[in-house]
């Protein structure tokens, strides 16, 4: 179960941009490239009655690419979920106001409120977090 430490955290920029070819938003995954998309997508979820499901990632992280085409292929399983990824690189104030202390972070959000989260790449236990929300959700 990895986990990187954002470089807004350790201060430190290597310059390297040599990951961002890496397929992060695959699938029914919403890229967040400003606080006005996360705001229309979060309004959006409401609205559908959607929970969200946010990863707060980085293009240069191990893990994070690990958990990448795993992310996506959950995007395509669970249409009833809006998956959002957000570069912690690119919107640094956002993440420092979700208090990101490592990457992979996943934030499960009803009505823009966190019900759940998930700290690192752990793809079972991400997996049994959608499945116990979803039944919650939807009771049988």
């Amino acid at each position: 179960m990895g986990q990187c430490y954002p470089k807004f955290l350790q201060n430190q920029n290597d310059g390297g941009d040599s990951d961002h070819h890496v397929e992060f938003a695959g699938g029914n995954v919403h890229l967040i490239t400003t606080k006005e998309s996360w705001d229309q997508k979060l309004s959006e979820a409401n609205k559908d009655g959607k929970i969200v499901l946010a990863n707060f990632s980085a293009t240069w992280c191990g893990p994070c690419k690990i958990m990448a085409p795993f992310y996506s292929e959950l995007s395509e399983k669970h249409p009833s979920i809006m998956f959002l990824l957000v570069d912690v690189d690119e919107l640094t104030e956002m993440s420092t106001s979700w208090d990101i202390k490592a990457t992979p972070t996943f934030f499960f959000l009803r009505d823009g409120q966190q019900i759940e989260k998930l700290v690192g790449a752990n793809k079972p236990e991400l997996q049994k977090k959608i499945t116990a929300i979803l039944d919650s959700a939807n009771p049988r």
